[in-house]
């Protein structure tokens, strides 16, 4: 079952889709919400429709899939705030929305996957409690270091990096801002007591280093963290394939995900 809602926030009225796994007769679900990929100014919520159905059938979980504001009509630190906010009317719904306010996982595609960690720093800001699990894929996490300094096998984005630096620019416009944890969160401080991640890396993706450079950190400061490296694949290949290992990591997810809500 999925059910959409369009809720105000200080940012914009955003959209969003629950879904509930078929058959659920709970009355409190633990709750996994989820932001697309798409560079902070393409696509929307409706990519995901099928990774959300999947994942709600597959874990027995509420999935909260979120139409968060895209750059460059709503920069950083716009979808984070907004976010917040979404996470915050969830929990005071909870009844309502028969899920679990106190069993709450966050993740995300891509620049999606820098939202749901950026996410876990603004909790950790606002002395709120940290998620059961974070799960970023493919993440883009820093902002400091140039897309031409990137390893991009692909040679057309190798060839022409200022497309990605436009990208970069329409969510963060000051670049003074490039080192805010909250844009880039390899510069965060990561303390005890973060959320535990789920960090799928593509072999052939621009952002693999920096995913490897977050997970380090995390594990630094003692949080449980699973890295798997998907091998001959390139960015976003959780959703564009090949099939086989798009297939592969779905499941590992769902796996991860009933696993935070077992302890």
């Amino acid at each position: 079952m999925k059910q959409d809602f369009l809720v105000d926030t200080s940012v914009q009225p955003t959209y969003l889709s629950f879904y509930y796994p078929i058959g659920a007769e709970e009355e409190s679900l633990p709750v996994y919400v989820n932001f697309h990929g798409g560079a902070f100014i393409m696509n929307d919520k409706e990519l995901d429709d099928p990774y959300c159905r999947f994942l709600a059938n597959e874990t027995g979980c509420v999935v909260l899939n979120v139409g968060y504001a895209k750059a460059p009509e709503f920069p950083f630190p716009k979808p984070i705030e907004q976010s917040y906010e979404i996470l915050q009317w969830m929990k005071n719904r909870a009844l309502e929305l028969k899920i679990d306010p106190n069993r709450i996982m966050v993740g995300g595609q891509s620049s999606g996957a820098n939202l749901a960690a950026a996410l876990c720093l603004y909790l950790d800001e606002k002395r709120d409690d940290q998620p059961l699990l974070q799960v970023l894929s493919c993440p883009m996490l820093d902002f400091v270091t140039p897309h031409a300094d990137k390893p991009e096998p692909k040679w057309l984005r190798a060839k022409f990096p200022q497309a990605a630096h436009f990208l970069n620019m329409c969510y963060l416009p000051d670049l003074t801002q490039a080192s805010n944890p909250l844009a880039s969160p390899v510069c965060a401080d990561i303390k005890k007591g973060f959320a535990p991640a789920l960090i799928l890396l593509a072999e052939h993706d621009a952002f693999r280093p920096e995913g490897e450079v977050y997970a380090e950190k995390l594990k630094a400061a003692g949080i449980k963290v699973h890295v798997e490296l998907f091998e001959g694949v390139s960015h976003a290949f959780t959703h564009n394939g090949p099939n086989n290992m798009a297939e592969k990591a779905w499941k590992l997810v769902a796996v991860k995900i009933k696993e935070a809500i077992a302890l």
